[in-house]
This record gives structure tokens, sequence and C-alpha cells, in this order.
């Protein structure tokens, strides 16, 4: 049975004999085979090379590393090293041998020699297991069996998976605490004295949200957007904003804690990656000589032009998003249907938002291909440095793709626009779009809202469905053969390597960077959880929800959909760590952000204690933000409009009404402008220090290694000493 078993197969087209292509693989093969490598070919549509390594090379990386796994006093070394260990040794020597004309396998791949290369989905007990028990919609809320996951994909999958279930448990607490937040502000829906006074405002006239065609109009007309501003722009969001912060921070503490048990337990935690690497570098060539370490600051510089060179092109896509809403709030205000004139700005946002997660789509694509090409630049030493290089140019250029327009949303829109009279236009023509005399972050609520409900539902659709129909086509493709079987191949279709190796064949290729795919598409949505998670306090709940499918949707993938992985030893998650404490950082700054800039917390606690009847009249009977729309409308002079901007028909020549803080006389900024200003600064420096050292003050009270870990490792050290002391015979001598 033992025997039947094999390490890996190489599918290759029938190449006439002679032909270029047949030399190639035949010298490929010879190579293998000099290394003691058995082949079996098996002959279809396609030609099936079964590999399998000779036992001597197992001993030796047993013997290298003294590894954990290794039990040298038994000689079935088959049955004694793991199948991923064996998987990740053969992959590695069939992709680092060279054939005499110096071509190694991924030449040979991209030359059409060969087809393609997988290790086995084998019918055995964990395969089985993994998929009655893990990779099935109805176990949706049980416990991932990490063990079995490890030993059937390896250890980097496995804290994959660990991670994902960890950070999905914990995003649990953040779920329901935003929820709670939420709920609260539906509650006072309708309780709001700023909504309130704008859905009262019948006296109230507006200026024209357009140049031409648009009329003036009542404020008390936008009375449910601005309930809908108050649900989200509360002071539960303050404090959610801070909670979030703080979450990051323990996720993240809690992971490491996490993680040191993992791997202490898979005997991992002192594991040298580089050393590995070295070792099997040496069994698949004694005289391999180590690539040193080399850094060109040339190099560096030209790399870091390029990646600012990428980042504002990412930018200026941005622009582009504004330019396009521009042009659509236009559109719609001169519409011929009274709906799109009365919400044109909503509409423009919304329709902003479809558009910007189209190019998230597109320019996830051409990012990829960017951050490869600068890898290449970059010629780095080993496979973990080039990943690692990528991880960090990849997650920049999708940062500034999925960020760039929030950012817009968030800090700029209607703080550059100029006021009435004294537009900022795009091309000298469109004015720039303002804020609701309620507030911005409802924008930013609808644009963060579509881009993650789209993201969560149609990505997954599509990353489900594609291979599923194409593993079924397939699947189908094959069939017919069985049917029109001739005589003499019936004899063949009894080997029972050619049905196991032609239903992995038929499953959909997996990539070196599949895993990585997993890990960007969860830091992205981990990024879109706590960066701006003061304006959207749903997104933790939406998370929680995608990430309960998103385990089984890849754990499908992986077992039933997709050829099996190669497995990789890890003892971390890598570079990512750092990128998920980058994150932290960016949510701390982005949601004091929002909070001082976006939201009208800061401009109404003003009011109340500084301009509010409470403050000046000491009146305790009303409410102190009584007054406070009227207080944040500046007043405009019909006349002082620019000469060929053509407003609607006014209802008088009396003043009109604009949201900013500017004088009536010449439009300068008034005293209330430089007052909030300065409480804006102050709260965002207070929040952000706050925020920060709290964090530092949980990072230090949760510490990153267990101590039942700590006093493991200590036991082993004293152990050891002490069963060296004892080959150590009295006067020195052994």
């Amino acid at each position: 049975q033992d025997e039947e078993k094999w390490d890996f197969v190489l599918v290759s087209s029938i190449h006439e004999v002679g032909s270029e292509k047949e030399i190639k693989r035949k010298k490929f093969l010879d190579e293998l085979s000099k290394k003691g490598f058995t082949i079996k070919k098996i002959e279809d549509k396609k030609l099936f090379y079964g590999v399998r390594a000779p036992t001597h090379i197992f001993r030796k990386y047993q013997w290298l590393l003294r590894n954990p796994d290794s039990r040298l006093q038994n000689p079935n070394v088959h049955q004694d090293i793991p199948v991923t260990t064996r998987i990740r040794i053969v992959n590695f020597i069939l992709q680092n041998t060279v054939t005499p004309d110096l071509e190694n396998l991924r030449d040979l791949l991209k030359k059409k020699v060969f087809e393609a290369t997988f290790a086995l989905h084998e019918k055995e007990e964990v395969r089985e297991f993994l998929k009655q028990k893990w990779a099935r919609w109805r176990d949706i809320f049980c416990q991932q069996p990490i063990e079995k996951i490890r030993c059937y994909f390896g250890e980097k999958v496995a804290l994959y998976f660990a991670w994902l279930g960890w950070y999905t448990y914990l995003l649990g607490f953040a779920a329901v605490a935003g929820l709670v937040v939420f709920v609260a502000g539906i509650t006072v829906f309708n309780s709001s004295q700023v909504s309130k006074e704008i859905c009262e405002a019948s006296n109230t006239i507006m200026c024209p949200l357009c140049d031409q065609k648009c009329p003036f109009w009542l404020l008390s007309d936008t009375c449910t957007y601005a309930k809908v501003t108050h649900m989200i722009d509360n002071e539960g969001t303050v404090l959610f904003a801070m909670f979030m912060a703080i979450w990051a921070t323990v996720f993240l503490e809690l992971w490491k804690r996490q993680r040191a048990t993992v791997v202490t337990n898979w005997d991992l935690y002192r594991w040298d990656e580089e050393e590995e690497e070295l070792a099997m570098e040496l069994i698949n060539n004694l005289e391999h000589e180590p690539q040193k370490y080399q850094h060109s600051y040339f190099r560096s510089t030209i790399i870091l032009l390029l990646v600012l060179v990428m980042i504002a092109v990412l930018i200026g896509i941005a622009h582009a998003l504004v330019i396009y809403r521009v042009i659509a709030t236009a559109f719609f205000t001169q519409s011929g249907f009274e709906f799109l004139r009365e919400q044109a700005n909503t509409m423009a946002v919304m329709t902003g938002a479809v558009l910007h997660y189209i190019t998230i789509v597109i320019m996830t694509k051409v990012n990829r291909r960017v951050a490869l090409f600068l890898c290449d630049l970059e010629k780095p030493r080993t496979f973990s440095q080039r990943e690692n290089n990528f991880t960090v140019k990849i997650f920049t250029f999708q940062f500034f793709t999925n960020f760039s327009s929030l950012i817009y949303i968030a800090f700029f829109l209607g703080r550059i626009n100029g006021h009435p009279g004294n537009y900022v236009r795009v091309a000298g023509k469109w004015r720039l779009e303002e804020c609701h005399p309620s507030g911005c972050i409802t924008d930013l609520f609808i644009q963060m809202a579509i881009i993650m409900l789209l993201k969560q539902t149609i990505s997954n659709v599509m990353e489900y469905f594609i291979p599923w129909i194409c593993y079924k086509l397939r699947k189908n493709k094959k069939r017919p053969k069985k049917r029109s079987m001739m005589l003499g191949e019936e004899e063949e279709a009894e080997d029972p390597c050619k049905r196991q190796w032609l239903s992995n064949y038929r499953l959909n290729e997996v990539y070196i960077s599949s895993l990585f795919d997993e890990f960007l598409e969860m830091v992205i949505q981990y990024s879109f959880t706590t960066i701006f998670v003061a304006a959207f306090p749903l997104a933790p709940l939406l998370a929680f929800c995608n990430n309960l499918f998103e385990i089984r949707l890849d754990a499908i993938k992986m077992m039933r959909l997709y050829r099996r992985m190669v497995p990789r030893k890890a003892n971390d998650i890598g570079i990512w760590l750092q990128v998920l404490e980058a994150i932290g950082i960016l949510a701390v700054i982005g949601n004091g952000l929002v909070i001082a800039i976006t939201s009208d917390f800061i401009p109404v606690q003003v009011y109340k204690y500084t301009y509010s009847p409470c403050a000046t009249e000491n009146s305790t009977d009303l409410d102190c933000s009584t007054g406070y729309i009227n207080h944040s409308l500046s007043i405009f002079r019909i006349r002082d409009f620019e000469p060929y901007t053509k407003p609607g028909l006014a209802l008088s020549r009396l003043c009109r009404r604009y949201r900013d803080y500017r004088n009536a006389d010449d439009y300068s900024y008034t005293v209330q402008f430089w007052h909030i200003f300065a409480a804006r600064l102050a709260f965002l420096i207070l929040f952000e220090h706050v925020a920060l050292c709290v964090k530092l003050i949980a990072a230090w009270y949760v510490p990153d290694v267990p101590q039942s870990v700590k006093n493991q490792f200590l036991d082993r050290k004293h152990n050891n000493l002490r069963k060296e002391l004892r080959w150590v015979m009295p006067g020195g001598a052994r």
C-alpha cells in the first residue's frame, strides 16, 4: 500500500517523439532519477508522472534539523516523517532541480513542457475528517480542528485559520458593542434637538445646490436626512471609537498569546526559517553556496520613487471619483425626475460608491502586477523575504485604492468648496460638493456601507462560484471518456493511481499566492472594521457575519474545489502582524479625525458650553443645543452671486443661508470658526494621546507569551541541563 503513495504528480501534454519539449521533459525526469526519485508514468489524454523521493533525503532532513517529528530509531522513515513535511521537501527539490540546459521547473512550465504539478489529495483519515467536520456549511458555528488542519495543510494554513477564528471570535464582542451604539442611535431618532430644529426650519431658505436650474430650498426639506445623521453622529459614537481603539490592541495582544501557545504545542516556538531553507538547499545540492545579504541604496531609491508614482496614480483615481460625483450631482439636479432632483447629493454619493467598488476590483489586479514587478526589481534573497516585500507593497497600494475616496469624504468634502459667490470649481465649471447642514458623516456612512456590502456579497459569491463552475465543467468534460473506453484501455483504467491522479488533475489549480490572497482580503476588511468605524458602527457586525461564512468558504475551496496546497512551515503569521499593528495606530488617528473633523460632535459641544442659552443665560429649562442650527448657518446676500450663475427664482431679495461660520459683510471666518477649529485640534490631540496611552497600557498589561509557555521552556532547559550533568563523571571525564 505504501508503495502506491506518491509525493507529487507532474502533468504533460503528449509531445511528438524527438520534439524539443519531449527532450526537455526527459532531461528533467533524468535529473530526478539521478537524485534517486522513483517515477511512474501513466498515459491518458495527458501524460502523468508520479514522483516519490528516496528515504535518504528525509533522513538527511531529520538529522540536519534534529526535527522534533523525527524518531530515527524507527527505520521506516516514510511512516515517520509527517506527510506535510514530505510534500514540502519534495516540492522544494522539484522547484530547484536544474537540467543541463540550466532550466528549472518554473521555466519548463512557462514553456509548456509540463502543464501542471501538484501534491495529491489522498484518501486518508485526516482528509475525511476535515471534509465531514470542517469543510461543511452546517458546521458554521463549530470550533475549527486546528491540529487536524495542520496535519493536512501544514503550519502556515493552520495559523491562518487559527488567526481568522480568533479574529472572528473577538469580533463578536465588537459587533455587539457596535450594534448597541447603532440601536441606541435609532432610539434617539426623533429626540435630537438639532434634527428637530432642522425639521421645524420651514422659514430657513438655503442657497441653491448648483449653478443653473437649482432653486433655493427650505432647510426643513431635509428633515429625514438630519434624523439619520444624528442616529450615527452622537455621543455614543465617541465612546465606540475609543472602545475600538482598545479592542484592536487587545485583539493583537491576545492573538500573540494564542499563537505562542499553539506553536509551543507544535514545538516550533524557536523554529528558524533560514536554517530550514539552508538545510533543504544542501539536501538538494551539497555544493550549494548560500546567497549573501545585499543592499543597494540606488535600487531602493528607484523602487521608492516607483511606489510613490503608483500611490500618486491611486490618489489621482480618487480625484477622478470626486470629479464624477461633482458632475453627477450637477446632472441629477437638472434631471426630469423629481426624486433625482431632490436626492441629487445622496444619489451621487451612492453611484460614486458603486463606481469606487468597481475601481477597487480593477485596481486590485493592477496593484498585484505592479507589486510583483517591483519585487522582481528588488531581487530578494529568499522566498520569505520576497513574500514580505510583496506584502508591504500590495497592502500599501490596496490601502490607497480602498481608502483614498473615503479619506476625501471624511476630511475634505465640504471643507474646500469655498462659499456662495466664490465657489471652488472643477475645470472652472462644476462646483465641488457641499456637506449637508447636519454634517458629512452620513455620506461617509453610505460610502462604507455600500463598499462593505458589495465586497462581502459579490466578492464572496464570485470567490466560491467561479472555482465551483470551473471544477464542474472540467469534471463533466472528462466523463464521456469512460463510456467510449476501448478494450485495450480497460486494464490501464484499473490502475488505482490513475483515477486518483485524474480526479486531482480536474480540480482547480492552486497558486503559491492563494493563502496570501485570503490574508490580504481579511486585513483589508480589518482596516474597514477599525479605521473609520466611528462613522459606521455596523462594520464589525458585517465583518463578523462575513467571517463566519468566510472560514467555511475557504475550507470548502481547499478541500473540495482546489488541488492540495503545498504545506509550508511557520511559527507566526509573518509580516501581517506588523501590518495589523500599523492599522491599529491608523485606527486611532482615523477615528480621532472622524470625530474631530467629520462629525458635528465638537461644534455642538462648543456651542453648548460657549454660545447656547445654557452658557449665556444660565437657562436650565431648555436643551443646551437649542439654537445650534441657526448658529451654524451663515448669511449670504443674493446680489453677491457670481454673474455667470443663474440660480432659480428667489422668493424675495432677502438673505439666504449656507453652512459655514462666516461674516455677513466680507465673508471672512467668524470668531466662532476659530473657537471650533481650536476645539477640534485640542480634541484630536487629547483623543489620540489617551487612546495611544490606553493601547500601550493594554499591550503592557497583557503579556505576549503566557506564563505556562515560559514555564514549559524553563522546565525543558532545566531537564536538559540535568541530563547533561548525569553524563559527566566525577573528575570531569565522561
